[in-house]
């Protein structure tokens, strides 16, 4: 793996495994009304060829070293991969934001980052950007990647003028491994966003340290949905690029089922939302059945989800496993293609009954952990059967440290590990302790054979009335087992119980509410019905049993909307924002505790 820079990556690729697909992304312009999308692909060296022609347009608009380019796309498509390479080899500092942002975020971050051209997949998306440009006056031109009337597009960069050849090569050949390479804004829980500032090396080690644990293999097909302005897909591009993979980005989430039909990939990266409801689909369709196939399906599910991973199994574990295998979850594997490997998934945590069932079906979950400061992987489950593990984040990567402070806060240290906040000293400041350790704000520990697990986040444990600590990720996730929950926050900081805000899935609360012969007119009206509400009683009295006493649920409301990044209640890597979550909620919040105390309780 000789290579140090991220361009160098796909350079790599073509000096050891050339792909006729390297990028591919469904296409619908020029096809006539009807007819189906195509495949339109590109190959590495198809790949090298339109970042070097874009690489020369940009440098004919006067891009220097350090100046700074937006890529803003609704979905992951060549186009983008194309845009990165380009800037990375002239020295040009590429910033992916997401499309979900606000108004008023973009227009910070333009300002702030002093960014120059922006990049947009197509018309929603300029429209969106559109209204700040007046108040960013460092912008010179958008390009989109759709044609889009009266915005060039970006084919416009592509330069075959030959005599900028050396000037390419020269400027390649100054880039350091060390040089800034990306700026990525965090996401962020609370206030302004913080550019995070990756170098090439950042970014390289890391790719290197996950094809450790990850053994992609020559010319594998992989499916991309995340997004790419998320530094986890990235890299993991970057890997599969390095391990010469082909890459499919999918339309968009709606149509990943028909994509991995379609290409049958060998892995995907995911995060937990997506494959709970990939969980919930099948479940639907298990309950759907009769007689002796129902009895199969839920024999098999039970055996999947008692087998321990990671643990010797008994002659008997084993063969329940195989005939499971053979009748049920053989129509599982190939409802995701036939071919999945492994699944790659980070974000957020993961349940570990998910984990334990898929893996034991056949489709072993790599579960990882990390932060954009880390670029982004700390840890990972290895793709080895005696190390498939579940309710832990894997084992620490090779190039990395890591160890615990006293009050349980995970340290880092590594190549990984980012060189700062963007004109930000005093933040950067915060989050290094003095020995140069990174502070993540995470809580975590390691289970005697050297797993690493996340109990909770630092900054969203609190405290009871009563003094006691409490973590309400774990309590969360366990609650979101439950069919009829869609969505789950604790609130109690400082008060003398715990009490949830609990959105429902009321896809499957109707299926039920049919059952029962209950008639609403909107999510609003059915929450409201006792029965309901009784239902949702008797699931927190069950779910209570699993946890401590200071740590269960003595109150809930449920809410008829779900939090999107749209409303600004989930981060765009789909993490509850808590602030804005509880002032939304105020008022139902203080009905939970002022109850109490007119009743002194």
């Amino acid at each position: 793996m000789s290579y140090t820079r991220i361009f160098d990556i796909i350079e790599h690729q073509q000096k050891t495994c050339p792909l006729d697909i390297c990028l591919a992304r469904r296409e619908e312009a020029g096809l006539k009304q009807g007819e189906p999308k195509t495949w339109t692909t590109y190959s590495t060296n198809d790949f090298i060829s339109t970042a070097n022609k874009i690489s020369k347009g940009l440098l004919k608009l006067g891009l220097q070293k350090g100046d700074k380019v937006a890529i803003i796309s609704v979905s992951n498509r060549p186009e983008w991969q194309f845009i990165d390479l380009a800037c990375m080899q002239i020295g040009v500092v590429d910033i992916p934001i997401y499309p979900t942002i606000s108004s008023k975020e973009y227009e910070y971050i333009f300002n702030h980052a002093e960014i120059k051209y922006v990049f947009v997949s197509d018309m929603l998306m300029y429209r969106k950007i559109s209204q700040v440009l007046p108040r960013v006056p460092g912008i010179k031109s958008v390009y989109s990647f759709d044609k889009v009337e009266n915005i060039p597009h970006w084919k416009e960069l592509l330069n075959d003028d030959e005599s900028l050849n050396d000037q390419l090569s020269s400027i390649k050949n100054s880039i350091q491994p060390g040089d800034l390479a990306t700026i990525i804004y965090t996401s962020g829980t609370t206030g302004i966003p913080k550019g995070v500032m990756l170098s090439h090396n950042n970014i390289v080690s890391n790719v290197k340290d996950c094809l450790n644990g990850i053994p992609l293999q020559k010319k594998e097909v992989v499916l991309s949905f995340l997004p790419l302005c998320h530094v986890f897909e990235r890299t993991i591009n970057y890997a599969y690029f390095a391990g010469c993979c082909s890459v499919y980005y999918a339309d968009g989430l709606e149509t990943i089922s028909e994509h991995l039909q379609d290409i049958k990939p060998h892995y995907f990266t995911t995060v937990p939302r997506l494959l709970e409801r990939v969980y919930e689909k099948i479940m639907k369709k298990g309950k759907a059945l009769t007689g002796l196939k129902r009895k199969l399906f839920f024999w098999s599910l039970k055996q999947a989800q008692t087998a321990e991973l990671g643990k010797p199994r008994s002659f008997t574990q084993t063969s329940n496993l195989i005939v499971a295998n053979k009748f049920v979850f053989s129509k599982w594997r190939e409802a995701l293609g036939g071919r999945i490997k492994a699944i790659i998934c980070g974000s957020a945590p993961l349940q570990p009954k998910l984990a334990t069932i898929f893996t034991n079906a056949g489709l072993p979950v790599l579960e990882g952990y990390g932060l954009t400061e880390c670029s982004p992987v700390v840890s990972v489950v290895p793709f080895r059967e005696k190390d498939f593990r579940a309710g832990c984040v894997g084992k620490v990567l090779p190039g990395v440290q890591v160890k615990l402070a006293e009050d349980g806060e995970i340290l880092v240290k590594g190549p990984n590990v980012m060189m700062g906040y963007y004109k930000d000293e005093e933040e950067t400041r915060k989050v290094f302790d003095e020995d140069g350790w990174l502070l993540t704000g995470d809580i975590g520990e390691f289970t005697p054979d050297g797993f690493l697990k996340i109990t909770d986040r630092k900054k969203e444990l609190f405290k009871t009335s009563g003094g006691k600590y409490v973590a309400p990720a774990p309590v969360e996730n366990k609650l979101k087992e439950s069919f009829y929950i869609e969505q789950v926050a604790l609130v109690g900081d400082g008060e003398k119980f715990i009490a949830a805000l609990i959105v429902p899935n009321f896809e499957n609360l109707k299926e039920w509410a049919k059952k029962n012969e209950i008639s609403y007119l909107s999510n609003g009206d059915l929450i409201q019905n006792p029965l309901v509400k009784q239902l949702y009683k008797d699931i927190i009295t069950e779910f209570n049993v699993n946890f401590g006493k200071v740590e269960q649920v003595k109150q809930f409301e449920l809410l008829a909307d779900e939090w999107t990044v749209e409303n600004g209640l989930l981060t765009a890597t789909m993490k509850l924002r808590r602030k804005e979550i509880k002032a939304k909620f105020r008022d139902i919040i203080d009905s939970f505790y002022n109850k109490s105390r007119e009743h002194g309780s």
